[in-house]
């Protein structure tokens, strides 16, 4: 569908790099070069698209006199992964080295996301860390993002496995669709059969119901220990892929972050992927900004 019009955004259908975008420019003249947004939707890598996200897109752009870039990148099961995360990468890129001729400060570049959104800003900020030839992202902000594929009996998967949308089951089931495995293996998953326990040891500094705070873990029962099949993880080995599971990243490549901006929702699975996420950041010195809705739904 082409783009509504609005009376103080022009909105233009582009390409960069052969990826499709819709780029939200405020009508009203600039004193200087405006700060820049390129946003990822949701929808775990399979649903959604430029057009499900606009009126988000259009609001932002208004309310923050920002010029904003909505990335339509591929959906899978018909472009596997990781092409999701790497349409986001070409466009993140060509925006950076071509923001001044949208009248934008490359040095004031943020990227966002929501959901999968969200998983996508943190891959790109972690691949674009260290970059030297383009300009550094001023900052990211993950919208209740997924972040790791490792524990599903996380507090937050607990208390709210059967919330409406988004309930613990569903999302192992999208994410196998996602990545188009067997939706049978969604249970072995789900019980944390596809870790062995080498795995387990490497990464609890980083994924553990421990870290959670306490406020967090009202009522939570650890799960039994799982079985390990060596089976499910040989076919799950993507699920320990850094692109989508951030939250595995060395402190290397975290330290170097940009500063962050992490909104969560009391009833949503992924809370503590975020929780985690932020403890992460803040113990590697980057600056976080949290907003946690109370009463909010994924």
């Amino acid at each position: 569908l082409p783009p509504c019009r609005d009376s103080e955004l022009c909105i233009k259908d582009l390409h960069f790099d052969e990826v499709p975008v819709r780029i939200y420019l405020p009508k009203a003249p600039a004193a200087s070069t405006r700060r820049g947004v390129i946003f990822f939707h949701g929808g775990c890598g399979i649903f959604g698209s430029i057009r499900s996200h606009e009126r988000i897109c259009r609001y932002i752009a208004r309310k923050s006199d920002s010029v904003v870039v909505s990335v339509g990148y591929r959906l899978s099961p018909e472009s596997q992964y990781p092409a999701q995360t790497l349409d986001c990468l070409a466009a993140t890129e060509r925006f950076l080295k071509t923001a001044r001729n949208y009248g934008v400060d490359p040095d004031r570049i943020i990227v966002c996301g929501d959901s999968v959104g969200g998983t996508f800003t943190a891959s790109v900020c972690q691949e674009l860390g260290n970059r030297r030839d383009i300009p550094k992202i001023r900052a990211q902000v993950l919208i209740y993002p997924f972040l790791q594929a490792l524990n599903f009996n996380l507090p937050s998967h607990q208390k709210n496995a059967f919330i409406t949308f988004l309930s613990r089951e569903r999302t192992a089931h999208f994410l196998l669709k996602y990545l188009n495995k067997d939706c049978s293996m969604k249970e072995a998953i789900l019980a944390g059969s596809h870790v062995p326990e080498s795995i387990n040891l490497k990464y609890r500094k980083w994924i553990h119901p421990d870290l959670i705070p306490d406020r967090f873990k009202l009522g939570y029962k650890p799960p039994l220990p799982a079985s390990f099949s060596p089976q499910v993880h040989e076919e799950t080995k993507e699920l320990f892929h850094i692109r989508l599971s951030p939250l595995l990243a060395e402190d290397a490549v975290v330290s170097h972050l940009p500063d962050t901006c992490i909104i969560t929702c009391e009833h949503d699975v992924l809370r503590d992927d975020a929780l985690l996420y932020k403890k992460r950041l803040q113990d590697n010195n980057v600056q976080v900004t949290w907003h946690h809705l109370e009463g909010g739904f994924h």
